[in-house]
This record gives structure tokens, C-alpha cells and sequence, in this order.
């Protein structure tokens, strides 16, 4: 009988089954990073998952708070991952806001532009003195 059958899951195969990481040495790397928290503890990668386990998740920026629905040890489709588990409110309108907030930063620092005319760097000569 193996895990899966007996109602648990590890740690890293349900992460890379659920499409958070690419490969499951990524999803390892991830927990013993101290990246995913499962029910509040910091895990090793082999622990256990349960159905009703919280997990939180910290990829780059954003962080996910999900809930365990179903487990699988197989990777497959996206649309039968996102089955797998459910975001919590709070967490997708934390992310939601933090995207937002992160694409107005770069709107506001992006080049308009492109490459300075020649003017334009004549301009800038003047500015820094050299003319």
C-alpha cells in the first residue's frame, strides 16, 4: 500500500504535483529553505500531508495560503491541480494588491522612450558640466 492510498502525501511530491515548482528538487529545496509552512510549523520535505493541512507558500513576492482539498502524487494537468487545493480570500487579494502595487512601481520607472536623441545627450553633457 503506498502513501498515497493510506491518505498522505509528501511534502515536496504534492508541491510539484500542484504545480507550485517546476521539479520536486525545486519544491525540496524550497521547504528545507524554510519557504513553506504547513499548519503553522516548518516541515521537512517528507512530511505527511493530510486533506485540511494549511500550507503557506512564499514564491518570490507573493505569498499563497492554501488549504488542502485532495492529495496526488502524480503530476498532471493544471486544471486537475488547481483542484488539489483551495486559496484562502485574504491571500489572493494580498497577492492581487501586491501585483498591483508592483506594476505601477515599474510603470512609473519604465523607459518612455527608448535611446536619447542626439539632443538629448547634448542636453545632458550640459547638465553634468562637461560642456
Amino acid at each position: 500500500m503506498s502513501d498515497h492510498e493510506d491518505g498522505r502525501v509528501r511534502l515536496d511530491k504534492w508541491l510539484w504535483a500542484a504545480r507550485f515548482y517546476k521539479t520536486r528538487a525545486l519544491a525540496a529545496e524550497a521547504v528545507e529553505g524554510g519557504k513553506v509552512d504547513v499548519n503553522g510549523d516548518r516541515p521537512k520535505r517528507a512530511r505527511a500531508l493530510q486533506v485540511g493541512d494549511e500550507i503557506r507558500i512564499r514564491l518570490g513576492p507573493y505569498e499563497h495560503v492554501l488549504k488542502v482539498l485532495a492529495l496526488s502524487a502524480r503530476r498532471g494537468p493544471a486544471s486537475e491541480a488547481a483542484l488539489l487545493y483551495e486559496e484562502t480570500e485574504a491571500s489572493r487579494a494580498r497577492r492581487e494588491e501586491l501585483s498591483i502595487q508592483l506594476k505601477s512601481l515599474h510603470a512609473v520607472f519604465g523607459p518612455d522612450k527608448g535611446r536619447p536623441t542626439k539632443k538629448d545627450r547634448r542636453d545632458i553633457q550640459r547638465l553634468k558640466g562637461r560642456r
